[in-house]
């Protein structure tokens, strides 16, 4: 394999690969990562990398090669499958949209945690895949460590998912939390998640549902299997939201949440009022997917949507599904 980004996730990826040894060898699984590459050259060697000396080391190991870019590498490159993690742009989904299609067409499967090529180009991508007999998966796209797509594919097989709802960015989950349990302003509570590391300086993408509403974009063509674009969905940011707005509704037994929707007649992002003692009303800057099926009935994910090492346990898995698939059709 190679990985495509070594970045806080890239880096996250290799070292659990090293921590999870002995459990691959007791799976048969054996990886060789035979490029890593990052905006500034790659760390390249078709027999294996060393990974402990890359993460220690960086530039200074032998096998890094100033210049050397994944687009260029990605074709030729002896390997089965690219990684990749490089960081979501959801304007015209590059550098990932080039990396996959690139993948895809020299004959390598594909696992991702980067949106924008899914939100741009989903069912091209999908497409491109079959015709070429590969396998493109995308669990850390949404939700994190929680497998999404992995309950939809397997053991909801069974099952006609009518609708989707859910938590879908921890950011603004956090400012709304704060905002409930201690009061205050929402610039107070939008501050607070920045100096945790919460909230980028620039938190327009969470704040506003822009990031939550691209995750809608791949739960419905990846699980309702529609066809949606961003500009197909309605959203409604949350920095409107008052401390005098949440107080009327906690009088009432509600909360407000973020909330994202998806059906095959509606797909929206918005704040909307919770029971309290609902499925939903998580806190702080955990996510919560529910899936309303035509047998299981309802069926609620709660887990960790964002961080390195819980991304790196979605991607992993997607890994090792692929390596199971394809052995069992060797």
């Amino acid at each position: 394999m190679a990985l495509v980004g070594f970045g806080n996730v890239g880096k996250a990826v290799s070292r659990v690969m090293l921590e999870k040894r002995e459990l691959f060898q007791k799976i048969g699984f054996e990886p060789t990562v035979v490029g890593i590459f990052e905006k500034k050259g790659s760390w390249i060697d078709e027999k294996g990398l060393n990974l402990p000396e890359i993460l220690s080391y960086g530039e200074s190991s032998p096998s890094w090669v100033e210049g050397a870019n994944a687009k260029e590498w990605i074709p030729d490159l002896d390997c089965e499958l690219i990684v990749e993690m490089t960081v979501t742009n959801i304007e015209d989904g590059e550098p990932g949209l080039t990396h996959f299609r690139e993948a895809l067409n020299s004959g390598k499967d594909v696992v991702t945690s980067n949106k924008g090529p899914l939100v741009i180009a989903f069912p091209e991508l999908m497409d491109l895949a079959e015709k070429r007999g590969r396998m493109l998966l995308y669990e850390a796209t949404v939700g994190g460590a929680i497998p999404i797509f992995y309950a939809a594919r397997e053991a909801l097989l069974v099952n006609k998912v009518i609708s989707i709802t859910g938590i879908l960015n921890g950011t603004s989950n956090y400012i709304l939390t704060k905002m409930t349990d201690e009061g205050g302003s929402f610039s107070a509570a939008l501050r607070e998640a920045q100096e945790r590391g919460y909230a980028e300086a620039d938190p327009t993408y969470d704040i506003e549902g822009i990031d939550a509403a691209s995750k809608l974009v791949i739960l419905a063509n990846g699980i309702l299997k529609i066809k949606k674009k961003l500009r197909d969905v309605k959203i409604e940011g949350i920095s409107k939201i008052t401390p005098e707005m949440i107080d009327l509704a906690m009088e009432d037994g509600y909360i407000v949440k973020h909330i994202g929707y998806v059906d095959r007649n509606k797909i929206e992002v918005m704040p909307r009022l919770i029971p309290k003692s609902s499925p939903l009303a998580v806190g702080g800057t955990l996510n919560v997917i529910s899936f309303e099926t035509d047998i299981a009935k309802d069926i609620t994910f709660i887990g960790r949507g964002a961080g390195p090492r819980e991304t790196s346990s979605a991607i992993l898995g997607d890994i090792l599904y692929i390596n199971k698939i394809r052995k069992e059709n060797m």
